[in-house]
């Protein structure tokens, strides 16, 4: 009764209500903000509050060549089949990265949730996907690396404003087991590693696209095609990354490495296929990235993505001294359609709406990483090949 007096108090404080006296542990002051108030809340809760996914394999040495990378997002855990999910366990690779969406925690069933302080519904859905036995088996099959996207951030096409983040993170960081190392020290979600010798290293950049991102730019034609939800903006003071994790990537792009996979949850190269959540709504924030992988010297950069409920492919000229690749594979079992006639300026080819995974193959001989979207029986359904070195 006591915590249930508590969490009305902060969800009040944190929707600008005036809760009233708020007595919390961790405070002898009144709290400066609704999330000073919510994280000092936070830190008293018990470990077993928080949901964990399955003990899974360590990932692979840091001197070992990886040649192999599965990729995908978007698994709804109510959904009761992933034939994709079960294609991935049984595929060979080196290492498998969820790209976000990766349970839908912010709805029960259709119904949108909000004023959550406990994010109930978002833990019950990383507790369904821990018990879920094709999630189990590719926990056994592969290494994985992790990024969050809106939904189970907690808040759909949430960013910043997102009164509970501070939990989510931790929600998210305990799940995968990451809150001992180098991410969990640190406000928002994003880390990454290296693997391989020089001349065959292979760097994972996992963005946080969600912790610091500024609200966009809604749309003043709702629904219509390439303005469906929102509109780029030229705002210098919109931000999709945040001053420490803007500065954390330029260190890490001026990391050792041949090839450079940069994994955003939302769309990096598309400029106008779509009006739906990516960088080219922000698109002074878009040529930031562009100019600050330039400014670094970064070679070998290829963007992976997910969120859209379909698999592209991407190439861009102009924007980088290489072309610009970008692979989006997404949904591993929440497809909403069987076709789309998206077509951006930069895309290869048709969309593909069936649930899918992505995969990079890596041929270090040649230099080169063939960039695949697969059905969700393993079937390639579009390919291209990048030359990175």
């Amino acid at each position: 009764m006591k915590r249930a007096i508590v969490l009305a108090g902060l969800i009040g404080l944190a929707a600008c209500q005036a809760p009233g006296p708020i007595s919390i542990p961790g405070l002898t002051r009144p709290p400066a903000s609704a999330e000073e108030a919510l994280e000092a809340y936070y830190r008293t809760l018990p470990d077993d509050f928080f949901p964990r996914a399955p003990q899974g394999l360590p990932l692979p040495p840091a001197d070992q060549p990886i040649t192999r990378v599965l990729v995908a997002s978007c698994l709804n855990e109510e959904n009761a089949e992933a034939p994709a999910l079960e294609e991935i366990a049984k595929e060979k690779a080196d290492l498998f990265l969820m790209m976000g969406d990766n349970v839908y925690g912010d709805m029960d069933g259709k119904q949108v949730l909000s004023n959550q302080a406990d994010l109930d519904e978002l833990r019950e859905s990383f507790r369904d996907l821990a018990a879920r036995p094709d999630f189990q088996a590719v926990r056994a099959a592969h290494p994985m690396m992790v990024a969050w996207d809106d939904h189970d951030f907690g808040a759909n096409d949430g960013g910043k404003d997102f009164p509970f983040r501070r939990l989510s993170e931790r929600i998210h960081e305990r799940f995968w087991g990451l809150e001992k190392q180098d991410v969990g020290a640190w406000p928002g979600t994003y880390y990454a590693r290296t693997f391989g010798p020089e001349g065959q290293r292979t760097q994972i950049i996992m963005l946080d696209t969600r912790f610091f991102r500024t609200p966009l730019t809604r749309t003043d034609e709702y629904g219509a095609k390439g303005k469906e939800r929102y509109v780029p903006s030229a705002d210098a003071h919109q931000d999709m990354l945040g001053t420490d994790q803007w500065t954390w990537l330029e260190n890490q792009l001026q990391q050792p490495a041949d090839l450079r996979l940069i994994v955003s949850s939302v769309q990096v190269v598309p400029t106008d296929g779509h009006g739906y959540e990516a960088w080219s709504r922000l698109p002074l924030e878009q040529s930031r990235l562009y100019g600050l992988i330039g400014e670094t010297g970064a070679r070998g950069v290829v963007f992976v993505s997910g969120d859209r409920h379909a698999a592209f492919l991407y190439r861009k000229e102009g924007v980088l001294d290489y072309p610009a690749y970008e692979l989006t594979a997404s949904s591993i079992n929440a497809s909403f359609s069987d076709t789309t006639d998206e077509m951006d300026n930069a895309q290869i080819g048709a969309g593909y709406s069936p649930e899918n995974f992505g995969a990079i193959d890596i041929d270090w001989e040649t230099g080169t990483a063939a960039l695949s979207i697969k059905a969700d029986d393993g079937a390639t359904v579009g390919e291209t090949t990048v030359k990175f070195k």
